[in-house]
């Protein structure tokens, strides 16, 4: 499995502060497979967008994982960044990181954060902090290889055999 990794914080991309999150995304789904591509992008919707874009349609990346900006912050437009550039949402990948991350805070309930899928590849907003990021791994990277598998239109496998 290939995958693209998104920092976006303005802070990060100024070489203000280390990207944790992102760092803490290769390093969790290296499992899976490889990073083929990383970027840190300010919290602007168009480079955001753009950096989506590239993955997917250049890098031909698998899974496109984001970290940031899906909050309620006026610079926080991640969300809306991805759903630019998706052609159909997965609102069940983001709902169920948000019930997992509601049992552990009410803030969870603030997430924007969206799912979707671009061509063949899946685009999912993880939130900014690395706390948070592996909270919300651990509920996706078990659907992962299925929903790579069915985007690829290789599904072998069918509902009720796992």
């Amino acid at each position: 499995m290939k995958f693209g990794v998104i920092c976006v914080s303005d802070r990060c991309s100024q070489g203000v502060c280390e990207d944790k999150s992102g760092k803490l995304i290769k390093e969790i789904v290296s499992s899976l497979g490889e990073t083929a591509a990383y970027t840190v992008v300010p919290d602007e919707a168009d480079l955001i967008s753009q950096a989506i874009i590239t993955m997917c349609d250049t890098d031909k990346v698998d899974v496109v994982l984001t970290t940031g900006g899906t909050g309620f912050s006026p610079r926080d437009v991640t969300p809306e960044a991805t759903l630019a550039v998706i052609e159909k949402q997965a609102p069940g990948i983001s709902e169920a990181i948000r019930q997992k991350s509601f049992e552990i805070t009410p803030m969870a309930m603030l997430s924007r954060a969206v799912s979707g899928i671009r061509k063949s590849t899946l685009v999912i907003n993880l939130p900014g902090s690395p706390k948070a990021v592996k909270e919300s791994l651990s509920v996706v990277l078990p659907v992962l290889p299925h929903a790579v598998e069915t985007l690829s239109g290789k599904t072998v496998s069918c509902g009720g055999n796992y």
